[in-house]
């Protein structure tokens, strides 16, 4: 499979240490590590957010801050405060997620109404949430709610690739099961996680440890042990 996102010696300062990285279109790559590790930092150079200090980031073999806004889009992040848009219903957060695939006008009219209700309300439905909050400002939906609206802009935007930032932290278990069960199903995904009893259900696990990228490996190779130092003060 030929590789998407490939990272070449970057670095950040005291944040994160050279990495080098190649993420595949048919691989579910969890990212752990305790706090302060570097996690963040390393979904924002994937995504083009933060610039290396140092080396460089392809996107399909051409450098990131060469890429198209139609080609950035095909990089779909879930980030951990969601940004949903507040003021906005949430068909048009969700319609949000399709910018990338028009231009400008189409972008005011989303503002000035709901554009395609339909599409809006299928997506809704794979994510969960109730119809009859179509129209709903997202600044009155519960937590969990507008978790299920950044899920649904983000399948909206239709990614080659996924990263997405702790997005089960703060869920009840059975709304996390739900989002990781639909992030599981996109194409190719890189979830930053603090949950390592989860690993059995991806295809590779990455430690990070002090900005450091310690353990890159299928999840059957990897020890409790190793897991416990990941977490472990430095």
């Amino acid at each position: 499979m030929t590789a998407l996102l490939e990272l070449h010696q970057v670095c950040l300062g005291q944040r994160l240490q050279p990495i080098t990285l190649t993420l595949r279109a048919d691989q579910r790559v969890v990212l752990l590590g305790a706090s302060g590790a570097g996690k963040t930092t390393l979904l924002k150079l994937c995504n083009g957010a933060l610039s290396p200090e140092a080396g460089s980031v392809h996107w399909c073999g051409r450098p990131h801050q060469q890429l198209s806004r139609r080609q950035r889009c095909q990089i779909g992040t879930l980030w951990q405060d969601l940004r949903l848009v507040e003021e906005l219903s949430v068909i048009q957060n969700i319609n949000s997620g399709a910018l990338g695939r028009h231009g400008l006008l189409w972008a005011i009219r989303n503002l000035l109404g709901p554009l395609d209700p339909n599409t809006c309300l299928e997506l809704m439905h794979q994510v969960k949430l109730e119809a009859d909050l179509l129209e709903q400002p997202v600044r009155e939906l519960s937590g969990g709610q507008r978790q299920r609206v950044a899920l649904g802009r983000l399948l909206h935007q239709r990614p080659e690739l996924v990263l997405a930032d702790e997005p089960l932290s703060a869920l009840d278990p059975s709304l996390a099961e739900d989002v990781l069960n639909t992030l599981l199903l996109l194409p190719g995904c890189l979830i930053s996680l603090h949950r390592p009893d989860l690993i059995h259900r991806f295809d590779r696990v990455l430690g990070l440890r002090g900005g450091a990228l310690v353990i890159d490996a299928a999840p059957n190779t990897i020890h409790r042990d190793q897991l416990e130092w990941l977490y472990a003060s430095a």
